[in-house]
């Protein structure tokens, strides 16, 4: 339960923490190796890896099998996206028993309807009614079986087209109904729009951006505006489809794959990201002593 401490620790700190995305147990370790401080487990890239799309196709069990993997292969504290949550508050009351259980620190849970879409796809996103959105903050509280696991309230209604006056409002309402964090989201390609949240917000309580689409704004502006966290929040997933795509062009074209090994990882860099020297010292330990008496 450390990781679930540290988690909300981050998020009350007056440092700037930056979570990258994560989609397999893999992704996870090379996140960790490379020196992020915490993981978002993304429901697009998830989605993604599985062939699926980012709008309720995948299922809770899914998503529960993959972040269980990288929670196991990992030491530093996950964040699942949880799109909606499922379902309704029942759903909620599970998935949170069921993180907690995993080694999972925090969900994000985000306000609108399900079947969700992913916010930048440009159709209609209907929000889910605020009192509704609370009983479910409020049933996945209550749920808690560690006082420090998370839950951050994602708003969509700046996604959805609404001002920054209600996105304010839902913020509040998240906040009083036991959020321990606001996630506002926008798909802009200037921070305006968020840095007017910020300011009328006024640190009333810890905050979560995700810049994937104004990412030309300067982190250091985020952090004079007291952000908690930032989350890099598809890039290892895009960055490997880029790189697939070029090898297996190149493999195809060539019928030969001797001119791509200087380009890709070698084969010991997996070994040493899945420990296989942890299994032979363990095989020295444990089977020893069954060979010399054999």
């Amino acid at each position: 339960m450390h990781k679930n401490k540290q988690f909300r620790d981050f998020l009350l700190s007056d440092n700037l923490v930056f979570l990258m995305e994560a989609h397999d147990a893999l992704s996870a370790k090379i996140a960790q190796v490379s020196g992020f401080q915490a993981l978002w487990a993304s429901g697009l890239t998830i989605s993604a890896s599985l062939g699926l799309r980012d709008c309720s196709e995948i299922s809770v069990t899914e998503t529960l099998n993959v972040v269980e993997s990288m929670a196991d292969v990992t030491t530093i504290p996950i964040m699942l996206d949880g799109d909606t949550g499922y379902g309704n508050f029942n759903n909620v009351r599970l998935l949170v028993k069921k993180l907690i259980k995993r080694g999972i620190s925090a969900v994000c849970l985000e306000d609108k309807i399900f079947p969700k879409k992913n916010s930048f796809i440009k159709d209609m996103q209907p929000l889910e009614d605020v009192d509704t959105f609370c009983g479910k903050i409020k049933a996945g509280k209550d749920s808690q079986t560690d006082d420090n696991f998370s839950i951050v309230a994602r708003t969509e209604a700046l996604i959805a087209g609404h001002s920054i006056s209600e996105a304010l409002d839902r913020s509040y309402a998240y906040i009083n109904a036991g959020a321990d964090a606001i996630l506002i989201h926008s798909r802009q390609t200037t921070a305006d729009e968020i840095l007017s949240f910020l300011k009328q917000w006024e640190n009333y309580a810890p905050v979560v951006l995700v810049p994937t689409k104004y990412y030309k704004t300067p982190t250091n502006v985020f952090e004079q505006e007291k952000v908690s966290m930032i989350i890099w929040a598809n890039h290892s997933l895009r960055a490997a489809i880029v790189a697939m795509q070029n090898i297996c062009r190149k493999i195809l074209k060539d019928r030969s794959v001797e001119n791509v090994e200087e380009e890709i990882a070698s084969l010991d860099e997996i070994f040493q990201l899945v420990d296989q020297d942890e299994l032979s010292q363990a095989e020295k330990k444990y089977l020893t002593k069954r060979r010399e008496n054999d």
